[in-house]
């Protein structure tokens, strides 16, 4: 009786840390998600001032 109870333990246990690598796998794709938008954003927040700077430098030089 001991052992069939220890299986049924065991089995429900091996569901359960299933379970939690499919929800890892979720959390991890939102990581990935999120830190892709926050470069997308640095790159164009930065990429727009950088062209302002270009633009001022552009003009501040003499044709020659």
């Amino acid at each position: 009786m001991t052992f069939k109870m220890m299986e049924i333990m065991q089995r429900r246990m091996a569901t359960h840390r299933d379970e939690d690598e499919g929800a890892t796998m979720v959390e991890y794709g939102l990581m990935v998600s999120l830190i892709a938008v926050i470069c997308i954003a640095a790159v164009t927040l930065i990429g727009t001032r950088l062209a302002i700077v270009f633009n001022r430098v552009a003009a501040a030089l003499p044709i020659i």
